[in-house]
């Protein structure tokens, strides 16, 4: 499995469609918008003030982590380096790639953290131990 970095990770612009009458819109499409079809989506929302999500890792999956309203951060950890994203557009979302640890923090009130991911839930696919996931980076 290659292993990705902090670095392979980018916000990614998604389409917007605007209309002055009516809002905005923004879509999602498998195959176009993303580079893996989502077979799962949920959503992270009433996250009490100072508690933080996610400190964990995944072995296969990739996800898209969007701030549908509200705001909140992303660190991403590859074992050696961490990288930060503050996301607050629900027009853009946070590609994670395979085998990095993650922690979402600082969430505004009212923030509502959506989630594409590339596969179902799998327990397996886990890492909720951070020294077995520097294990498994050296690996």
């Amino acid at each position: 499995m290659e292993k990705y970095s902090v670095f392979d990770c980018t916000v990614v612009e998604l389409d917007k469609h605007h209309s002055d009458r009516k809002g905005n819109l923004t879509v999602v499409e498998n195959g176009v918008t993303l580079p893996f079809d989502v077979k799962r989506v949920y959503y992270l929302y009433d996250v009490p003030g100072g508690e933080n999500r996610g400190s964990h890792a995944h072995k296969e999956l990739s996800q898209l982590i969007i701030a549908a309203s509200g705001s909140f951060t992303v660190t991403l950890d590859d074992g050696k380096c961490k990288r930060s994203f503050f996301l607050n557009r629900p027009y853009q979302g946070l590609y994670v790639k395979p085998g990095l640890w993650r922690d979402l923090e600082d969430f505004s009130s009212g923030a509502v953290c959506m989630v594409l991911a590339s596969d179902v839930y799998l327990k397996e696919d886990y890492i909720r131990d951070y020294q077995e996931f520097l294990e498994f980076r050296q690996s």
